[in-house]
């Protein structure tokens, strides 16, 4: 019998042995191409890593960049800062023309290995890509500038100087350079157009109300004591403390006043310092009254040096010399003291003969006297200097003092007939006290009132300063008080001058009493327009102040009009030789990344 195929036939085993399992329709993978597929997940695994590990690069030599960067415009900072300090130091002590001299020296100032070692470790240029070298330039500004800020209204004179470093790490991959620049403003501000200034300590305890209309500055303490009202109208600012209190080492007693603030009364503010080339303490500053040292005329000293140039000495149109025996008036520096007056012309506004007794002082003044009328006359009219002056009229005069006085006798130049001054004004200077007589610089209509459109520029510069009125008499001065009755009186002009300081046994007297007086003033006034500026401790009238009344009889206090000139605010309308404080202004500081263009160009 034929076999069959047919399935049915089959026992159930030989069935369930004759089925294949069949797991997976899709063919079996080789080793050869599953090696493929781990080395493609490896290369993608790669990949990322390579990713993260790039981005992490980057953000690590991003963040270096960075602290490159900082540390390179701090250095560079550093650079302008030093350099700043050299310059700022050099202009306060010699002024504009001394810094516009140096720049060369000041571009090698940079902070070096010997100040920190850290300086090592940078590398710094100017602007063109010099080494070791910073960019420094400098410029005058024209006109008057407005300052603003703590200086309020002041103007001044500027100069205009930029210091520019480049500094870079060593450190730096890259090359990463910092820039920085500072602007500063180097000012002049002419000491005129304060209403009150102060190198010294300033004390006002005035008994009547008191105001003042203008700016008032002090480079040491402040002590403000008034017995009534006292009205500041103007800032107030000083380079120590305001205290509203009496001095604390003064025997005046305290009182309780009030005070009136109408404009900012701010202390720790700057010092304001003339540039004389040292340190501005009383004495040193005195000197810009005094003689240069060596053998006069021309002296030893270079005129052109800081205090030099600050001498009244050096400034005058002319120089007026009194010996035991002797007048002589001459030309003064500005052609090296070439011409002398005639006898004649001397004594058209010079003399000698003059004297009477300062009861404060307690000696006869033997008077230098400068008659202003004369002098005015003659100026008007010589032939001698006239016609070699820039701006033919004299503006200046310094007087000399050489005699040889007994103990009992003091020096003493003393302005008369001062109503009209030359036509460019006036400036009078000495290292002797001096004393103003009677209206000075005042048209008549204009007496006894603020109004000062019709004054010239004027200024006194004096040992200490003394107001007699239109009443005075000569021979009156050694009588008692009564015998000294003062009548109204007005002088317009600056005045610089010295005080006698508070002891534990006598008060200044104040800024009230910064102006002497010699007579009874009770009920009269006293109008003064101008700038009260106390630069120094006098060294010749140098006998305290005592009070008023009987005793000691030497003067009452008059009823004062005060007032600040405000002709001072405007440079053309200041008096001859007027000195100025000097200040550093900070205009800006910048970190500009154009600079860094050309400095790299160089390495």
């Amino acid at each position: 019998m034929a076999e069959t195929s047919d399935s049915s036939l089959r026992s159930p085993v030989q069935l369930a042995w004759s089925v294949k399992p069949r797991f997976n329709s899709r063919p079996k993978l080789s080793a050869g191409s599953s090696l493929l597929v781990v080395m493609f997940l490896l290369g993608v695994s790669f990949v990322i890593l390579g990713g993260v590990y790039s981005y992490t690069s980057q953000t690590v030599r991003l963040n270096k960049r960075l602290n490159d960067y900082y540390l390179a415009v701090a250095a560079a900072e550093a650079a302008t800062e030093k350099v700043l300090s050299q310059v700022n130091a050099d202009y306060t002590s010699y002024g504009a023309g001394y810094v516009a001299s140096r720049l060369n020296y000041y571009q090698t100032q940079i902070p070096s290995a010997t100040e920190a070692a850290e300086w090592g470790n940078f590398d710094f240029m100017d602007l063109s890509g010099q080494a070791n070298s910073v960019e420094v330039q400098y410029a005058a500004l024209s006109g008057f500038q407005a300052l603003g800020g703590q200086y309020g209204n002041l103007s001044g004179f500027q100069d205009w100087v930029r210091i520019l470093a480049n500094a870079r790490p060593h450190s730096s991959l890259d090359g990463v350079v910092g820039s920085v620049y500072q602007d500063i403003d180097f000012t002049r501000i002419p000491i005129f157009q304060y209403a009150v200034f102060y190198n010294i300590l300033m004390e006002i305890a005035p008994g009547p109300n008191f105001t003042i209309t203008g700016p008032v500055h002090g480079n040491a303490d402040i002590y403000l004591n008034p017995a009534n009202t006292l009205t500041f109208q103007g800032d107030l600012t000083s380079s120590g403390t305001i205290y509203q209190s009496q001095n604390p080492i003064s025997p005046d007693p305290a009182q309780s006043g009030t005070i009136v603030y109408q404009g900012a009364h701010d202390s720790g503010v700057s010092t304001l310092n003339l540039p004389i080339g040292t340190n501005n303490t009383p004495a040193a500053v005195h000197q810009v009254l005094e003689l240069p040292p060596g053998p006069l005329p021309l002296g030893s000293e270079d005129p052109l040096s800081s205090l030099g140039k600050q001498r009244y000495y050096n400034e005058a149109d002319l120089i007026i010399t009194v010996s035991n025996s002797t007048v002589s008036v001459t030309s003064g520096r500005w052609d090296s003291f070439a011409i002398s007056l005639t006898t004649n012309e001397v004594s058209m506004f010079v003399s000698t003969n003059a004297s009477f007794f300062n009861q404060r002082e307690n000696k006869t003044v033997q008077a230098i006297q400068i008659d202003v009328a004369g002098l005015n006359l003659w100026n008007a009219t010589n032939t001698s200097i006239r016609p070699y002056l820039p701006l033919h009229d004299v503006g200046t005069i310094y007087v000399n003092d050489q005699r040889t006085l007994s103990s009992a006798n003091e020096s003493g130049v003393r302005l008369v007939n001062g109503t009209n001054l030359p036509p460019q004004g006036l400036t009078i200077a000495t290292p002797s006290p001096l004393y103003i007589l009677g209206d000075y610089n005042v048209p008549p209509a204009a007496k006894g009132t603020t109004n000062t459109s019709g004054t010239l520029p004027a200024s006194v510069a004096a040992d200490a300063v003394t107001l007699l009125s239109n009443a005075w008499n000569d021979s009156n001065s050694s009588n008692s008080l009564s015998s000294r009755i003062a009548n109204a009186t007005t002088v317009n002009a600056a005045i610089l001058t010295g005080i006698v300081a508070t002891t534990p046994s006598s008060y200044s007297g104040g800024l009230e009493n910064a102006l002497r007086y010699l007579e009874n003033w009770t009920s009269v006034t006293q109008t003064y327009n101008g700038s009260l500026i106390c630069m120094f401790y006098s060294q010749f009238a140098t006998a305290p102040w005592v009070g008023t009344g009987s005793p000691p009889g030497i003067y009452n206090p008059p009823v004062r009009n005060w007032s600040f000139d405000q002709n001072f605010q405007f440079s053309n309308k200041l008096p001859p030789a007027t000195p100025s404080l000097v200040v550093l202004i900070r205009a800006s500081w910048r970190t500009p990344a154009a600079f860094t263009t050309n400095v790299m160009a160089g390495f």
